[in-house]
Parts: structure tokens; C-alpha cells; sequence
């Protein structure tokens, strides 16, 4: 008979400590920081629209606002795809359904750099974006691995390497474009996105399928499961609530930046600002340890409330600078605690990580993109003030809506 580790492809701790390290044994070592620096790369290509707005809207010849709907079509994409890829990492073979990934997202960015219009550029972006699920593929076997009582640690160097790609996205991108072009930045993107996607794939371990049957039996058990787990629930829409606030301000950040009514400043410059963004990555590990050690409950109520000091604070910066530079960091801060709090829960608390992974991430995503979708408007008729309004909102919703349950 055998045993639960040999039937999820994983290796006991303790046989690997006093077992002759192979090469086998060394690609294993490789697994985690791999996994991080893949999912870096990846939520750069969700967000890599963001900065180069201006630079898109100057292409095409129409204006930064007009074209802020593109940030919101990468966050649906990206909904789309975990919502239909995702569930697939406990039924199919990870390694061959990475690869293959990997290489339609390169793809659809190659064609994203070769579009003449604002329609061929979304249909582009919503492809790579649905493509780009790589990591969210891995974060349940990543937990599965780690040992219990540093589970929320391995989880929050997986949410490191994302925050650290979404500040690359902003900051390399910005310069990038500024230097080379909105389209060369797409191009880069698409070679690091097949190079590291193909190598992840060959150091995955070689596993069992969960699930047996329909090979979409997983998406069509996320009702129940999120129906039967309150704290699933209670993960998914608390996440949606702040993802869904940060991706309002983050995403329309650029236009405050760099418009005429705001700062005035070049897209590298405005990308500069995206460093602030380090503050998520230096938060990761800490928040890992304050999960493990106190729970995810508390952690998450800490970051709505940093969170909800972020966002007067955004309002102030439209003027002050330092206000934003604050507000940047905070909220950052907020994000990536909640996130490493909610998702550690998601992927715990039911018998099926990656179903429930995929009804946690794909709330949060599905939060942000509606937020982001309102907020180009709202940045058009009210200003600055409007988007911080559809944050503040938000994050009210997030946490009203959760409140009225108990929660562990």
C-alpha cells in the first residue's frame, strides 16, 4: 500500500535529508526559487499595460484615459484563465499543461507587439493574460511540500517573486518603453515568459493526478466547495475587496503620474515610482511568519485597516507627493499580508488546494478588473478623488460583506 506522499508525487522531509543528493535532488532545490522568479515574470505580463499607457495611447493616437480599459482586460484574462486552468493542476500532468502555457503567453505578447490598434492589442493582452496562470498552478504543490509549521512562509516567497514582478512591470517597463518602446517591452517580455515557463516545467516533479474523470470536473466543483468552506469564502471575497482597492489606484497611478493635470512627468519617470511597490516583497516573509505564528484572521484585519489609512492618504497625494509616496507603501503593505493570510487559508482549508486556489485568486482578479474598469472612468469625470473613491468602497464592501459571519 502506498503511502499519501507517494501517491501526490511529494518526498517526506525526512527521507530527503539523509538521502545522496543527485541531480534529481538538485533540480528539487531549484523548485521554490524557481517557482518565484516564474511568478514574477508573470504578474509583470498582467500589469505590464499599466505603465506604458501614455506611451500606447501616443501610438494610436488617443489619449491615456481612453486607452486605461486595457489594465482591466489583462485582470479578466487572467480571472478567465485561472478560472479554467487552474482547477486542471489536480487532474492533468502540470508539467506538460506549464509548458504549453508558457509558450501561448509568449506568443500572444509577440502578436500584442506586432498589433496596429487598441482591438488586436486587447485581444492579445486577454490571451497572454488567461496564459499566464503558470504559478497559480504551482502555489498548491508548493504548500503541499512545505512542512506545516512554515507553510505560510513557502507561500509568501511564491507572493514575494508576484509583488516583485508587479514593481518590475512598473519600473522596468516604464523605462523600458521610454527607451525602446511600448512594443520592444512586450517583445522582452515574451522571451523571459517562455525561458523561465519551459524551465519550470522540467524541474516540476513528477506526480499523480488528484481527480479522475472530466477533465473540467474541477471547475464545475467550485460552487460546492466554496458553498461547504466559510473560510474559503470569507478568503475570496475579503481578497477581492482589497486586491480590488490596490487595483484601482495601482492601475490609474500612471495617469496621475504622468498626465498633464497631475504630476506632468515622463512614463519613466512615473515608473520610478513603482519602487515604492518593494515594500510588498520585503512584507512577504513577515507576513508568512506572522500567519504561521498568529493566524490568518488577525493578519487580515491588521492589513484592511493599514489599507484603509492608505487611501485618504492616496486622495492627499493627488497634491502632496510625499503623501503618495507613503500611501504607496502602506498599501502595498496591506496587500500582500492579506494576501499571503488569505491564500495560506484558501489552500488549507478544503481536500481539493487547487479548485480552492482557483475560487480564491480568481475572486481577487475578478475583483480587481471590475475595480479597474471603474476607475478609468471615474479618473475621467472626478479626477483623482473618483478613483480613490472606487478604492475606499471597495474595501468597505470586502469587509462588510465578511463581517457578518464568525470567522476562526
Amino acid at each position: 500500500m502506498s503511502s499519501p506522499s507517494a501517491a501526490t508525487g511529494t518526498t517526506p522531509q525526512s527521507t530527503t535529508r539523509g538521502a545522496p543528493e543527485g541531480p534529481a535532488a538538485r533540480v528539487s532545490r531549484l523548485f521554490l526559487p524557481l517557482i518565484a522568479v516564474c511568478t514574477a515574470v508573470t504578474a509583470a505580463n498582467i500589469y505590464l499595460a499599466a505603465p506604458l499607457l501614455p506611451l500606447i495611447a501616443h501610438d494610436f493616437g488617443s489619449t491615456p484615459s481612453a486607452v486605461a480599459w486595457l489594465a482591466s482586460v489583462a485582470q479578466l484574462g487572467y480571472a478567465a484563465g485561472l478560472l479554467f486552468f487552474a482547477p486542471l493542476g489536480d487532474s492533468v500532468n502540470r508539467r506538460r499543461l506549464v509548458g504549453v502555457l508558457a509558450l501561448v503567453a509568449a506568443a500572444a505578447l509577440v502578436a500584442g507587439a506586432a498589433s496596429a490598434g487598441t482591438g488586436a492589442l486587447a485581444a492579445a493582452v486577454l490571451v497572454a493574460s488567461a496564459a499566464t496562470v503558470v504559478p497559480q498552478l504551482l502555489v498548491p504543490l508548493v504548500a503541499e511540500r512545505a512542512p506545516a509549521d512554515r507553510r505560510a512562509r513557502h507561500v509568501a516567497a511564491v507572493v514575494a517573486g508576484l509583488f516583485t514582478g508587479v514593481v518590475a512591470a512598473r519600473v522596468l517597463g516604464g523605462l523600458a518603453g521610454q527607451a525602446f518602446g511600448w512594443r520592444s517591452v512586450f517583445v522582452g517580455a515574451a522571451v523571459l515568459t517562455a525561458a523561465l515557463g519551459l524551465a519550470t516545467a522540467y524541474v516540476l516533479p513528477v506526480e499523480r493526478p488528484r481527480r479522475r474523470g472530466p477533465l473540467f470536473a474541477g471547475l464545475a466543483a467550485l460552487p460546492g466547495v466554496v458553498r461547504h468552506s466559510p473560510d474559503l469564502w470569507r478568503a475570496c471575497v475579503r481578497q477581492a475587496g482589497m486586491y480590488g482597492a490596490w487595483s484601482a489606484l495601482w492601475t490609474s497611478l500612471a495617469l496621475l503620474l504622468a498626465g498633464d493635470d497631475g504630476y506632468g512627468m515622463t512614463t519613466a519617470a512615473a515608473g520610478l515610482f513603482g519602487l515604492f511597490g518593494l515594500a510588498a516583497s520585503v512584507v512577504a516573509p513577515l507576513a508568512g511568519g506572522l500567519v504561521d505564528r498568529f493566524g490568518a484572521a488577525k493578519v487580515v484585519r491588521s492589513a484592511y485597516l493599514v489599507a484603509a489609512v492608505s487611501v485618504p492618504l492616496f486622495w492627499l497625494g493627488g497634491q502632496v507627493m510625499a503623501a503618495l509616496c507613503a500611501a504607496a507603501v502602506l498599501v502595498h503593505a496591506a496587500l500582500v499580508a492579506s494576501h499571503v493570510a488569505n491564500q495560506t487559508l484558501a489552500l488549507t482549508t478544503t481536500s481539493a488546494p487547487a479548485t480552492a486556489n482557483t475560487a480564491y485568486v480568481v475572486s481577487g482578479f475578478a475583483g480587481g478588473a471590475l475595480a479597474s474598469a471603474l476607475a478609468g472612468p471615474a479618473y475621467g469625470y472626478w479626477g483623482w478623488g473618483g478613483v480613490c473613491a472606487v478604492a475606499g468602497v471597495w474595501l468597505v464592501l470586502g469587509w462588510a460583506v465578511t463581517s457578518v459571519r464568525r470567522e476562526r
